[in-house]
C-alpha cells in the first residue's frame, strides 16, 4: 500500500503523545513493507526557523534528502517525511504531495482540529480517507469538545473510515456524531529495551505536560501540600508562559526540558502522575511508565481507566466542562477548569511514597499489565483494517457495504501466485485475526490466503458474500483450513461451491470444531453477556480478558453467528477431510470432530494432538510440519 499521513504539526522530533505515536505508526508500517510518506509542518515558519529545524536534525544524525520550496525532506526508519519549514502555504503543499504520491490511503487526524488538511484528501477520490480520532477534545461535536461545528462534522462523516486510540474514544464518536467508529491500537511502543526501573529508592514525583488541561492545579497543590518531595515536570506542547511562571514558584518542583527517551527521565521516577481534567483519550504515558514498573496516578476520566489495565489508583477530579471561545498562546482551548480536591491524590501519592510493600506490589502488577498489553500491539491491526478498506468497493450502499465487509488480506500471498503448487483460504476462530503466524512458514511451496469475516448475522449471508469474494481467485489448486467457527465457515463454504458447480477444494482441514451435523437446533437460550463470553474465550486461548477486550466486538458477532448456526442435511463432499484436535480441549470430545468422518465420501484422518482448544500455539512448527504433509500429501 501506499500510504500517505497529513500531520498537522511538528512529525520528528516528537515529543508529544500523538506526535510521537503517529510516529511509530508510520515507521512500523513501513517496516511491514509499505510506502509510507508523511507531510508535516513546524509550528512557525521562515528561513530563520528552517535552519533551527536542519540544525536540530543534524544533532540527531537525521541526513536531509532535499531542500526545496521550503520544505525540507528527509528519511527516517523507511519513512519519507516532507516538512514545511520555510512557507505557510501548508494546504497547497499537501495537496501537491498527494498528487505527485497518489496515495492508496491518506490517514488524517485530530492533531487537524480545524479539519483544513482532511478537506483537501476528501478532494482526491482515488485515495481511501482514515480519520485517525485521538482526542475527543478536538473533534467538533459532543460533550468533550472545545469548539462545536455542525460543518466540520458533516465534513468528517464522508470519510471512509474512522478510527478511535481507545474504545472509550470509538464509543463517544459513535453516540455523539452517529457515525461509525471502532477501536483499533495504533499507539505503538518504541523498539527497544523496557526494563523494570520502579524503584522505592528513586526521588521524582513526576508529570509530563503540566498545562491546565493536564491537571496542573492538582500538580502544584500537590508540591505545596508536601514540601519534602521532590517533584519533576517536563514542559511541553501545552504548557505556557503562565504554567511555567507558576511552576517556578514551588521549589520543590524541578524543571526537565523534554526528551527523545523518556527512560532518562523515567530512571529517576518513583511515581507518576496523570492527574488530567479533560477527556484523556488514553494516555502513552501511562503505558509507558507502568511497562517500566513506575505505578502510576491517574485521574478517572476519559479513556485512562483502559490506559490503567486493571491496576489501581484512578482518582476522582473535577473534570472540564466548558471552554472560552479562544485558544492561548500555545493553540490550546482556553478551558474553564473548576476547583479541585487533592485529598484523595495527597493521600494515595503518600502511601506510595512510604508503603515500601505496597509500592513494590503495585509496582510489579503495573508491570506485568503492561507487558501483557504490549504483546498485542503491532501495526498489522490497522493494516489489515487499511486493507479491507482498499478492497471493499466504495460505490455500495451503505446495505451492501456492511454486507459485504469482509477481511480479506489479499496482500499477505507468501508468494506470487504463480510460484505456489497450492493456494491455502484459512478461516480463523471467531474473532480471530487474518494475520497468521504460521503462513510464511509453508513457503514455497504452499501460498497462504487468510480470510476473517466481520459484520454478518447469519452463516447464509457470510457464504453467499464469501463464494463472489473467493471466485477470482480458485485459478490454481486449492485447499482450505478452518479453526473452530472458520471449520464451520469452510464447510459451508465448501457446500456452496459445489452448489455452484465451481472448482472445489483439494482438500478441507478443520481444527478445535465439532462435525456440523451436531448442530442441528437453534441454542435454547440467550446469548452469552459479554463478561460470560470473556471468561469463556480467555479459558480457552489462555489469553487474559483484559486484552482480549480489544477484541470484543468482533468476538461478540462472530459468536452469535455460529451459535446460531443450524446444519441442513446435504450429501456429503466428494473432499478428504483431515480433521484435528487437542486432548485436553475443554470444549470438545474427540467423537466430536471423529463425527468429520460422515461428511465427505473420500478420505478422512483425525489426528489427536497435546494440548488444548489452541494446541498448535504449543507447538508452532510441529503444527506447520503436519498442515505441509496433509497439503502435499
Amino acid at each position: 500500500m501506499k500510504i500517505l499521513l497529513a500531520h498537522n504539526s511538528l512529525y520528528f522530533p516528537s515529543h508529544g503523545g500523538g506526535d510521537k505515536s503517529n510516529r511509530l505508526l508510520m515507521e512500523a508500517l513501513a517496516a511491514r513493507g509499505h510506502a509510507v510518506e508523511v507531510m508535516a509542518r513546524l509550528e512557525s515558519f521562515g528561513p530563520a526557523e528552517e535552519r533551527r529545524f536542519l540544525e536540530d536534525l543534524a544533532k540527531r544524525q537525521t541526513p536531509v534528502e532535499s531542500v526545496s520550496d521550503g520544505v525540507v525532506r528527509f528519511q527516517r526508519n523507511g519513512v519519507t517525511v516532507y516538512t514545511l519549514a520555510g512557507s505557510p502555504h501548508f494546504r497547497s503543499a499537501f495537496s501537491r504531495r498527494v498528487e505527485e504520491f497518489r496515495p492508496d490511503v491518506i490517514l488524517c487526524s485530530t492533531d487537524d482540529p480545524g479539519a483544513l488538511l482532511l478537506e483537501v484528501a476528501l478532494r482526491y477520490p482515488a485515495s481511501r480517507v482514515v480519520y485517525l480520532v485521538r482526542a475527543t477534545v478536538a473533534v467538533p461535536f459532543g460533550p468533550d469538545c472545545a469548539f462545536p461545528n455542525a460543518s466540520k462534522t458533516q465534513l468528517i462523516g464522508r470519510v471512509d473510515s474512522i478510527i478511535g486510540v481507545s474504545e472509550y474514544v470509538a464509543a463517544y464518536v459513535r453516540q455523539w456524531s452517529g457515525f461509525p467508529a471502532v477501536h483499533v491500537p495504533i499507539s505503538l511502543l518504541e523498539p527497544g529495551d523496557y526494563s523494570a526501573m520502579g524503584s522505592f529508592q528513586n526521588q521524582l514525583v513526576l508529570m509530563v505536560n503540566p498545562c491546565a488541561v493536564k491537571g496542573i492545579s492538582i500538580f502544584t497543590a500537590l508540591a505545596g501540600a508536601m514540601p519534602d518531595v521532590p517533584f519533576a515536570a517536563v514542559p511541553t506542547w501545552g504548557t505556557n508562559p503562565e504554567d511555567l511562571a507558576l511552576l517556578r514558584k514551588y521549589a520543590n518542583i524541578k524543571l526537565f526540558e523534554p526528551v527523545d527517551d523518556m527512560a532518562t527521565l523515567l530512571r529517576q521516577t518513583r511515581v507518576v502522575l496523570v492527574p488530567s481534567v479533560w477527556a484523556e483519550a488514553r494516555s502513552r504515558m501511562v503505558v509507558e511508565s507502568m511497562i517500566r514498573g513506575i505505578p502510576v496516578i491517574a485521574s478517572d476520566v476519559g479513556g485512562l481507566h483502559e490506559a490503567k489495565m486493571g491496576v489501581e489508583y484512578l482518582l476522582p477530579v473535577n473534570p472540564i466542562q466548558h471552554y472560552r471561545a479562544n485558544v492561548d498562546t500555545n493553540m490550546v482551548p482556553v478551558a474553564e477548569v473548576p476547583p479541585q480536591d487533592i485529598g484523595p491524590w495527597q493521600a494515595a501519592l503518600g502511601r506510595l511514597l512510604t508503603d515500601r510493600e505496597h509500592y513494590e506490589d503495585v509496582s510489579r502488577r503495573s508491570r506485568a499489565a503492561a507487558m501483557d498489553y504490549a504483546n498485542t500491539l503491532h501495526a498489522g491491526w490497522l493494516e489489515e483494517h487499511l486493507e479491507n478498506l482498499i478492497a471493499r468497493p466504495s460505490h455500495l450502499s451503505p446495505a451492501k457495504r456492511r454486507l459485504l465487509d469482509l477481511r480479506i488480506a489479499r496482500s499477505k500471498a507468501v508468494l506470487p501466485a504463480g510460484n505456489a503448487r497450492l493456494r491455502l483460504f484459512y478461516f480463523p476462530h471467531a474473532g480471530g485475526s487474518s494475520l497468521t503466524t504460521w503462513g510464511k512458514s509453508l513457503a514455497p511451496e504452499i501460498e497462504v490466503r487468510a480470510l476473517r469475516v466481520q459484520g454478518f448475522t447469519e452463516m447464509r449471508q457470510l457464504v453467499e458474500a464469501l463464494t463472489h469474494t473467493i471466485a477470482p481467485q480458485l485459478d490454481k489448486p486449492f485447499a482450505f483450513h478452518g479453526h473452530s467457527m472458520g471449520a464451520g465457515v469452510a464447510f459451508e463454504l465448501a457446500r456452496a461451491l459445489r452448489r455452484g458447480k465451481m472448482p472445489m477444494p483439494l482438500k478441507l482441514i478443520v481444527s478445535s470444531a465439532r462435525a456440523p451435523q451436531l448442530r442441528t437446533k437453534p441454542p435454547s437460550g440467550p446469548d452469552p453477556t459479554d463478561g460470560e463470553l470473556l471468561r469463556e474465550v480467555a479459558r480457552l486461548s489462555g489469553v487474559s480478558a483484559e486484552l482480549l477486550k480489544l477484541t470484543l466486538p468482533a468476538i461478540v458477532a462472530d459468536t452469535h453467528l455460529y451459535r446460531h448456526y443450524v446444519y441442513e442435511p446435504a450429501a456429503p463432499l466428494d473432499v478428504p477431510i483431515d480433521a484435528h484436535v487437542g486432548v485436553d480441549d475443554p470444549s470438545l470430545e474427540p467423537q466430536h470432530v471423529e463425527a468429520w468422518r460422515e461428511q465427505t465420501t473420500g478420505e478422512f484422518a483425525l489426528t489427536l494432538h497435546s494440548g488444548g482448544h489452541f494446541f498448535m500455539r504449543g507447538d508452532e512448527a510441529d503444527w506447520v510440519k503436519a498442515l505441509r504433509a496433509a497439503l502435499l500429501r
